[in-house]
Parts: structure tokens; sequence; C-alpha cells
């Protein structure tokens, strides 16, 4: 696409992880003007949210050829604690990780509005972990709340998580093997 950043919509890419993000930045850069945006306060316990946070900067810094914009949020880890109280014993993709999805995208929404993009999206779908269905339904319910679009897809088609996988070693960046929050350790 010959057109400049500056003539493609904007996208705020709500990240998971640095590994995640890769496939999805490289995937979406093409066709919209991408802002990444981190707010993970499930990921648990703190050291392990601050070493994920270190690869996604670290990504952000060396994406060339000019790096990729990054918002970080951090904090709320009480506030999802209580939401997702009672919880603790769902199956991973159960209803715990539906009101995990929820309350980033929600965040993600708003911090859409607030930076003026025309669509929020998130790196989630690109784990094979992960129900696009479920994500994607979350995200379509909280844009028709918020009027920002929401780009529902299932990233890991085509190869994005495999391909993931290759730009996270290419970029040297930590892959975790878990989720995020200890309940999807077991």
């Amino acid at each position: 696409m010959s057109e400049s950043k500056a003539n493609l919509p904007r996208l705020l890419l709500h990240c998971c992880c640095g590994p995640c993000a890769t496939a999805v930045y490289e995937r979406l850069s093409t066709d919209y003007e991408v802002l990444c945006y981190w707010y993970n306060p499930n990921i648990q316990p703190d050291e392990e949210r601050h070493r994920r946070l270190e690869a996604m900067q670290k990504l952000a810094r060396s994406w060339p050829p000019t790096g990729m914009e990054l918002v970080v949020e951090c904090g709320d880890e009480q506030a999802w604690a209580e939401a997702v109280a009672g919880l603790e014993q769902e199956p991973e993709g159960g209803r715990r990780c539906e009101i995990c999805f929820a309350m980033r995208l929600r965040k993600a929404a708003q911090k859409a509005v607030e930076l003026d993009c025309d669509y929020f999206a998130s790196t989630l779908t690109v784990s094979p972990h992960k129900s696009a269905q479920i994500v994607n339904r979350c995200g379509k319910a909280i844009a028709a709340a918020t009027g920002v679009y929401f780009l529902a897809e299932d990233f890991k088609r085509h190869a994005g998580f495999q391909r993931s996988v290759e730009l996270a070693r290419k970029y040297g960046l930590y892959r975790q093997d878990y989720c995020g929050c200890l309940f999807s350790r077991r």
C-alpha cells in the first residue's frame, strides 16, 4: 500500500504480550496506523507482569524501521481480582477468562476513544489457547456500547501463532508458558 500512515485508519491494538503482538502487528500495520496498548492486570505474580512488559517494550523499541508506538497502562490488579473472585476453579477458557477478556477490552475501547482511534483489536486471538469466538463476542458488545469499531479477527488463522513464535525468536523475546493469572498455571 502506497498511502502514508497518516492516511490509514487508526487502530488501538491491545497487546497481551510481546510474542503475541509480533505477528498481529505485522499483519495489521500495512492497513492501519497501529498503536499498541499494554493493559494486563491479570498477569501474576508482579515479577511475571514486569518481565512480560519488558518484552513488550523491547519489541516496541526494536521493530523495524522505527519501532512501534506503545502506550502502557498499569494498575487495576485489585479490580481484576474482585472481578474474577469465586471463579478460581473455572477451567481455562471458562467464565473467568471471559470476564478477564471483557475487562481488558473495555479498557482498550476507552483508550481507543480517548486517543481518537477508529478501531480497536486484541492480540488475544493469536493464541491457540484462546477462543476467538469469545474474545470477538466480548469485543463486539463493548464496541456497541462505546461507539468505536472492534476488528473481530482470529489471528491464529493463516499460521498466525506459528509466525508469532518465529518473530519472538527473531527478536529474542521472553515467551511465557501460561496465560497470565496464577489460576491458568494449573
